[in-house]
């Protein structure tokens, strides 16, 4: 899928803000969302490592781990390479038991071409995800944050992502928590650009946070 221009993203933020009125205040006040506008120079595969290594852990101890992975790895994460590894040894540079099966696994069905990376770029979101969480491990919230920020795909609605969820109770101004079927039915109105609804979801939380952190 090819690169949006920032000509484009305004212009989809400028929908988002008349369709919902509630996002106008959060889009002035942030950057301008960048999904779907950088290449990610990385490899389907490398991502994907990337991300399992870094889930449920702070950004230095994710580095950290992702460091000493990559030189047992002789210093590229590739499936070549990272077939060559064992268990104990990723378990030994810090990933989790479930971690380290979740990446062989993934290395031995990139390896036997059981996950056809090549032909992703013509699949739908649905046919990725049916395919990716296939492999032990890997789930849907993985797939989505894969698909909204290595493939530049617009049109993710990740309402099982907790950020995505309260950023939207925030901006609503909602009493109760919404839940991700309700939130889902919701994201229609926004169909094909939900990925940018979510961006702007969390950085609801973001200003919220830093609003209440230089009033104290």
């Amino acid at each position: 899928m090819g690169l949006i221009t920032v000509k484009d993203m305004r212009a989809i933020t400028a929908q988002l803000a008349e369709k919902d009125k509630k996002f106008a205040p959060v889009i002035e006040n942030s950057e301008l969302c960048p999904l779907g506008q950088k290449r990610n120079t990385q490899s389907h595969y490398q991502v994907l490592v990337s991300s399992v290594l870094s889930q449920q852990l702070a950004i230095k101890a994710a580095a950290t781990i992702k460091g000493r992975v990559k030189d047992l790895a002789g210093g590229t994460i590739s499936p070549e390479n990272m077939g060559k590894l064992r268990v104990d040894q990723l378990r030994g540079a810090g990933a989790s038991g479930a971690k380290a099966r979740t990446i062989l696994e993934l290395t031995d069905a990139t390896l036997s071409g059981a996950i056809p990376f090549h032909k992703f770029g013509r699949m739908g979101n649905d046919e990725i995800t049916a395919e990716l969480t296939a492999l032990w491990g890997i789930g849907r919230w993985t797939v989505e944050m894969f698909l909204m920020h290595h493939m530049n795909r617009l049109d993710v609605w990740p309402v099982g992502d907790l950020g995505v969820r309260r950023g939207w109770e925030l901006l609503h101004r909602l009493k109760d928590q919404i839940e991700p079927e309700a939130l889902d039915r919701l994201g229609g109105k926004f169909d094909g650009y939900q990925s940018v609804v979510a961006w702007y979801c969390w950085r609801a939380i973001d200003l919220d946070r830093e609003a209440k952190k230089s009033s104290k």
